[in-house]
């Protein structure tokens, strides 16, 4: 299994990321703030240009207002589509 950020799970990682922010009516930058880092770090991630790590991952959600868990059970519901 490739580990590559190219994937295309790793693409629908990044797409999901990007449709909760926009869902919950945030901006990059004001996701970053809740975060506490630069806007640009956001960027990177949604970009693929930066992965996350589970606890990045946990902290995003937190800041989005989406359990881990539920987040997890959306990513795999596209996944199990394709």
């Amino acid at each position: 299994m490739p580990k590559s950020i190219h994937s295309s799970d790793y693409t629908r990682l990044k797409r999901l990321l990007r449709d909760v922010r926009l869902e919950k009516g945030l901006t990059q930058s004001e996701l970053a703030e809740k975060l506490v880092f630069p806007q640009s770090r956001v960027s990177k991630v949604e970009r693929g240009e930066r992965r996350l790590d589970l606890v990045e991952l946990q902290d995003w959600c937190r800041a989005l207002g989406i359990s881990l868990t539920t987040f997890v059970r959306r990513f795999q519901s596209i996944t199990r589509k394709s």
